[in-house]
């Protein structure tokens, strides 16, 4: 109980401030209460969760799937800004350099496959991380931008149709196989985002959050065949453990995503863990990590596997076809 409060009290924090700030920086406009209810419904009904998609099992009669992904973000955040500080470039070069070697040794460990959602800035700076996780035939290199960009900052379908582009033909160039997921910077897409990942043929996206399940994307009411395999920030390292998280130890956040993976494990669904490799692979972190690890695999009928494996899977169970306007 007292590590719950603990937890609670904690996150409060966190959420608090995020949500000062936020406001901090909101515009004073409210352009929302300038639309009518026609232009309201179509912005809240233009991308939707569609039906659930959870198979009668998993492989192997599997009774929940784990798909364990890491964002190397590296540092294309910074570089997006234009933040040209040593100091922000030294911190994005922890991945490449200690937290991915750290990762891959824990993973091989445990015979565990990793979905990677990658900035293609960042495979472009440290191509030796690719080769890196080329040596693990079964893991996923999927794309997260071009450089971590905003697309509702763009607010550009040709611009950001290119970048898509440019970051699968990169990606594909360094790994020897085209994405076939996406994972959006920040969780945030453009009105136009999603009719592109389907002009681009990919075939699911992990970005966004009406459900803890598996779900098809509709599209102004219209199911496109896109699999999402939705995040959410609970089960997200970067705001519970952070370099300016209030958190007195990542101990207790672990205990949430063992407490996520307990419910999805119970409902026979989809346990989504996003993490970051200059964080969850810290020394004081990681073994956290692994005792998360451990004990989902001391659970009966639990199938690791990665975003694709997991998309695919349910594309055939559900004869799904993706479909663009």
């Amino acid at each position: 109980m007292v590590t719950r409060l603990l937890i609670a009290a904690s996150l409060l924090c966190v959420w608090g401030a995020a949500a000062a700030a936020q406001q901090a920086q909101a515009p004073a406009r409210q352009p929302g209460l300038q639309w009518n209810e026609d232009q309201i419904r179509k912005v809240a009904h233009h991308v939707r969760a569609g039906r659930k998609l959870i198979p009668k099992s998993w492989p192997n009669g599997a009774r929940v799937a784990v798909c364990l992904s890491f964002d190397p973000d590296n540092f294309s955040i910074q570089l997006n800004r234009g933040d040209s500080n040593p100091v922000g470039v030294s911190v994005g070069e922890y991945a490449p350099f200690t937290g991915i070697p750290r990762l891959i040794r824990l993973f091989d460990k445990h015979d565990i496959p990793i979905s990677w959602y990658i900035p293609a800035v960042a495979a472009m700076l440290h191509p030796d991380m690719i080769a890196a996780i080329k040596k693990r035939p079964r893991d996923e290199v999927a794309i997260h931008g071009w450089i971590h960009e905003n697309p509702m900052t763009l607010n550009d379908p040709e611009e950001e149709h290119r970048l898509i582009s440019q970051s699968l033909d990169l990606l594909e160039k360094q790994w020897g196989r085209r994405p076939v997921g996406n994972r959006n910077p920040s969780w945030t897409m453009s009105p136009y985002t999603i009719d592109l990942l389907l002009k681009s043929g990919l075939l699911y996206d992990t970005s966004l959050q009406a459900m803890d399940a598996p779900h098809e994307v509709l599209v102004d009411g219209r199911p496109t065949g896109l699999i999402e395999l939705p995040v959410n920030w609970i089960v997200d390292d970067a705001p519970m453990i952070g370099p300016t998280s209030a958190l007195p130890s990542p101990k207790l956040i672990f205990e949430t995503f063992k407490d996520d993976f307990d419910v999805a494990y119970a409902e026979g669904t989809l346990f989504m863990l996003t993490m970051h490799p200059h964080l969850s692979t810290q020394r004081s972190r990681i073994k956290y990590l692994e005792d998360l690890i451990v004990y989902m695999k001391s659970k009966p009928g639990v199938w690791f596997a990665t975003g694709e494996e997991i998309a695919r899977y349910i594309q055939k169970e559900f004869g799904l076809q993706t479909s663009t306007r």
